[in-house]
Formats: structure tokens, sequence, C-alpha cells
């Protein structure tokens, strides 16, 4: 799908396999992106060091944005820039947020995560990032998606403006159920990776044909 037409509902963002050799992951991302639309590609830490980190980034980077994919690398402002990553997703306080997207000053994307009450939300959404992120990476496994996360953002979609996603469950029809939040994305990982709903290209291809056909439409 093209940068100029963009689906007006819930789109995908995409997390990367947290543990795997990179071969391994660079094959899976390479078939997830190949299965339609995918807003985003989010590269977690997990156990990785700082070197594995960064060569699974650069193995992933020019495959998404080859697609329009927009790339954000966890906690390690330094490997986005090195790479030249599209941004970072954070987990910090609120303090040290506000403070990281002062020094980055608009040149790289800044994600904040780690957010489990609506307090939290609040006081990290103060600092203007580019999206707040409901769930933990590595957290889904379940068929659903968590209920405090789907909670939390039927309120903040009704309150803020501020662009959220949210973490779903194993069963692509999770994706749905954050969509009818109100939510702006709904981030998968196993759903796509873990191989039961088929190749990840399949999976994602799944997931955008059940939101295209059943997810709310934004309004303007």
């Amino acid at each position: 799908m093209s940068r100029t037409a963009l689906p007006d509902r819930c789109r995908l963002v995409l997390i990367a396999p947290v543990e795997g050799e990179i071969g391994d992951c660079t094959a899976k991302v390479k078939s997830a992106l190949s299965g339609g639309d995918v807003a985003s590609l989010i590269i977690p830490v997990g156990s990785r060091d700082e070197a594995s980190l960064q060569k699974l980034g650069e193995a992933l980077l020019p495959l998404a944005q080859e697609k329009g994919v927009a790339v954000m690398i966890e906690n390690d402002t330094r490997i986005a820039g090195r790479i030249k990553a599209d941004g970072v997703h954070l987990e910090t306080n609120p303090a040290d947020l506000a403070e990281q997207i002062e020094h980055l000053d608009g040149r790289l994307m800044v994600g904040a995560g780690g957010i489990k009450t609506r307090d939290e939300a609040l006081d990290l959404g103060e600092a203007q990032p580019d999206y707040v992120f409901f769930g933990r990476f590595g957290y889904d496994n379940k068929p659903e998606a968590h209920s405090r996360n789907l909670k939390l953002t039927e309120w903040w979609s009704e309150m803020i403006a501020l662009p959220c996603i949210v973490l779903g469950g194993t069963d692509i029809a999770s994706a749905l159920a954050v969509a009818e939040t109100g939510a702006d994305f709904v981030a998968l990982s196993a759903a796509v990776f873990d191989g039961a709903n088929g190749t990840p290209a399949d999976a994602v291809a799944a997931v955008n044909a059940l939101l295209e056909q059943s997810a709310p439409r934004f309004t303007e």
C-alpha cells in the first residue's frame, strides 16, 4: 500500500521477534513485510547485547524502509542514530523522556512505553512523545490482548489526541479487539512470528483483511 493511500483505520505495528538469531529474525520480518500494510517496525532489545542489537537493526532497516515502514529501536538512541533508524522506543520516567526528546530535537521520533496506569500515561504524555505504547514486549503470550491495556486505551482514545499503540495477543482476532477501543495502531509479534497463523506474510495479510473489513473508521 502506498504512502498516499493509507488506511483510515487502526494499522499494524510489528514488534520484531524478541529472541532468535539475526538470520532467522531477518527472514521472518522480510516475510511479514511482504504480507501487506505495516506502519512501523519496533526492534526490541530482548537478551541481545549492544553489538547484536545493532547488527539486527542494520539487517532489518533496509527491508523496512524499502516498504516505507518506520523503524524504531528500543531504549538505545546511539544505535538508532548510528544505523539511521527513524526513531527510538523508550521505557523510562517522565523527566528522562522529556530530556531525551529535547536532546534529540526532532532528529528521531520518540515513543513512550512501559505504561501501566492512567497517571503514568498522562505523565509521559506531557512530554509529547510521538506515541504512547500500552503493553510490554514479550508479554503477548495469550490469545487476547491484556484487558488492562484495552481499558487504558478506551480511556486514552476518548480523552487524548496523542497516538497510541496497543499490544495484541497471539490470536489474529485480538487486532480487531484493539481497533475497537479507538487505538491508532495494534502491535503484534507472536501472532505474526510464532507460526500458529501461517507464515509471517500470511499473518500480516490476515490482520489487514480483518481490520479492513471490520475495524472502525477514523473520523475527521
